[in-house]
């Protein structure tokens, strides 16, 4: 299904570590939406053209991954459109094997493919402490983000359906971060880390 549906997409590795995470707030979700007919769940462990492929037919989407950045404290939550994505942020969304997402709907689009506008696809991302051991435990930092993120994501779902566009300000120079010990928002610009 697509058109107004909104597709959440859950990506990562759920095998390695916080990789994971992605997959586990988008079960969390899922579970506290299961009768809502206009949100669609997907579990997927790769970006690029795959990723662009079923975006197809897709108006509204809310990615949800792992990224390790460096530029935030474990753990912390942070969300954007891909519009606002600085290339290679998000560890799903490109790859050596593959191109990057943005370059990916791209193609898509040259191809008429109907895939949604850039700042309508929403990253909801946690930042990871450990991304390549195999685990099936997200560490203690990020596991705390959980809920924060289901909560940001719910809040987020809540505002699109009352026709707000998931809250965000278009050409803002950077959306609200939170933290799991913190629930006000903190700005994402922010040097003095």
């Amino acid at each position: 299904m697509a058109g107004d549906t909104t597709l959440i997409i859950g990506l990562g590795n759920p095998i390695l570590g916080d990789d994971g995470v992605g997959w586990v707030i988008a079960q969390k979700l899922k579970k506290r939406f299961a009768s809502k007919s206009n949100l669609e769940f997907e579990f997927l462990s790769l970006g690029g053209l795959s990723l662009m492929e079923r975006l197809t037919g897709y108006q509204n989407v809310i990615l949800i991954d792992a990224i390790s950045s460096g530029k935030h404290p474990k753990g912390e939550v942070v969300s954007f459109p891909l519009s606002a994505m600085p290339d290679l942020t998000a560890g799903h969304t490109s790859s050596s094997h593959d191109t990057s997402l943005r370059n990916a709907l791209n193609v898509g689009r040259s191809m008429n493919i109907c895939l949604p506008k850039d700042e309508d696809i929403l990253i909801v991302a946690v930042e990871a402490a450990n991304v390549y051991d195999f685990s099936e435990e997200l560490t203690p930092p990020v596991a705390s983000a959980v809920p924060v993120a289901v909560n940001l994501v719910m809040n987020l779902i809540s505002k699109m359906y009352k026709g707000e566009k998931y809250g965000i300000h278009r050409n803002a120079p950077s959306l609200p971060v939170l933290q799991p010990s913190h629930r006000r928002p903190i700005q994402s610009n922010r040097h003095d880390r």
